[in-house]
């Protein structure tokens, strides 16, 4: 019997392209080569590998988290708030890839880390552009957080910018002012580089809308979004210190930060302080 599938059975992988010679293949339209060099350990640890792949692949999804957000952004300037959510979602459930990540590092014991910590230097995640980036779209503005990138003013301009400019949050404020609800101007016309605080009026303003959602649906579901994005973020720090804590306890930090203090102290972080207090005051 011939067990060799027959040339005219479409469900056959003989049918499958096999000449790249001339067309583009999955791994030159990925561009392969050049994801797999960047693997580059510098130490013959076996860890080292799946450090340097999880980070990588971290990149690589913060970098889809600023270009959904900053589409947003975009569309929410203009007043439009439908198609937001479906990138806000998307951001949504790439965090959660992000956050899932922390289990694979978590197999690396503090053991297996020390074989190669120290030969990385002062290289952290802290300097990591795309995760700053991300921080100050959402709101979380701290102008010394631009310093590690003062060398390279292909990251620092684009972080400054959006250090001085509107976010996200922002945004969503000017659209429940144009919505008639109160939100003063000193919340409105704010300097965008300062820390965002809570404001009382802002918070009875979005009380108006969760009590009222027939009225506001749009804006209703755009806070339940933001609140779904700064929910995910809080579960991606708090799983990151866990897994730094696990694996050097509270060493200093290779960036120059107390390490699992620092992170620690992010954990009390709020982004959209009036949606959250909402939920206290309904």
């Amino acid at each position: 019997m011939n067990d060799k599938p027959a040339m005219n059975d479409k469900n056959s992988a003989e049918q499958a392209y096999s000449d790249f010679t001339r067309s583009l293949s999955y791994g030159d339209y990925l561009h392969l080569d050049g994801i797999h060099a960047a693997h580059q350990p510098i130490t013959q640890a076996h860890d080292e590998h799946l450090f340097i792949a999880v980070h990588h692949v971290s990149e690589v999804w913060l970098e889809l988290i600023v270009r959904e957000i900053q589409a947003a952004m975009k569309l929410l300037e203009q007043g439009i708030t439908d198609a937001p959510l479906k990138m806000l979602t998307r951001v949504v459930r790439a965090q959660e890839q992000m956050t899932n990540a922390w289990e694979v590092l978590k197999t690396m014991t503090p053991s297996d880390y020390l074989e190669f910590r120290s030969a990385f230097g002062q290289a952290s995640g802290f300097q990591s552009q795309n995760y700053r980036m991300v921080e100050f779209l959402l709101g979380n503005r701290n102008p010394v957080m631009l310093r590690p990138h003062a060398h390279r003013p292909d990251l620092h301009d684009p972080l400054k910018a959006a250090l001085e400019g509107p976010s996200v949050y922002d945004l969503a404020l000017r659209l429940v002012a144009a919505r008639g609800l109160n939100v003063p101007d000193e919340v409105l016309q704010r300097n965008y580089a300062e820390k965002y605080t809570l404001n009382e009026a802002v918070v009875d303003a979005w009380i108006a809308v969760y009590r009222d959602t027939d009225t506001y649906w749009d804006l209703y579901e755009l806070a339940e979004k933001l609140m779904d994005v700064e929910d995910n973020f809080r579960r991606w720090r708090f799983n990151h210190v866990t897994t730094v804590e696990r694996t050097i306890g509270f060493k200093r930090g290779s960036g120059g930060t107390s390490g699992v203090g620092y992170l620690k102290q992010a954990l009390n972080i709020v982004l959209f302080p009036e949606l959250w207090e909402v939920r206290t005051r309904l």
